[in-house]
């Protein structure tokens, strides 16, 4: 399995030994306002461990934990996968951090790696990411990366606001000296 590295994280496949951080960040409402709408259980975050690691048994990519390198604690947690997992979908990034680590690039930092993941490893033609149509904090994560808001659709038995990032527009964005947005 992959484990990707920036400046300030370690990204490690989920397994068993993540539990308690990510317990700690899913059943925090705030973290979870926009994704579940409330806080999730200590049931439901091993049932999310078992799914991905059968996704990165299946596929070779999945969720990964987020291990901050100063202080070796786990503070968010990222995925490739596909729109909502059929694999003739195109590869979607997520993220979420906890509330303690907002605000301070990290997001940014982590997208900006999982999409290169997805265009670089995986050969991905086009990347896709998903967010509550109130949550502007992604919003700018995501025009940040470059990604152009295509509008409101129906994924995960919710409405939410679709971007994608064309493998060109990435190389673009990637370039050394290019502004972050157009």
């Amino acid at each position: 399995m992959t484990i990707l590295a920036t400046a300030r994280l370690r990204f490690e496949p989920f397994d068993d030994s993540h539990f308690d951080g990510l317990q700690a960040m899913n059943r925090d409402p705030a973290v979870q306002r926009y994704l579940l709408g409330r806080p999730e259980t200590p049931q439901e975050t091993l049932a999310a461990i078992a799914r991905v690691q059968a996704r990165w048994a299946a596929w070779g990519y999945g969720w990964w934990a987020f291990i901050e390198s100063g202080s070796g604690e786990l503070v968010g947690a990222g995925c490739v996968q596909h729109l909502g997992h059929e694999r003739a979908n195109p590869h979607e990034i997520g993220w979420r951090l906890r509330r303690d680590r907002w605000g301070m690039g990290l997001a940014s930092e982590a997208a900006r790696t999982l999409a290169r993941h997805a265009f670089e490893a995986l050969d991905a033609p086009l990347v896709c990411a998903l967010r509550h149509p109130d949550n502007l904090a992604s919003q700018k994560v995501m025009e940040r990366l470059g990604m152009r808001h295509v509008g409101l659709q129906h994924w995960h038995g919710e409405q939410v606001a679709l971007h994608e990032l064309t493998r060109a527009d990435w190389q673009w964005h990637a370039a050394p000296g290019r502004p972050s947005t157009p």
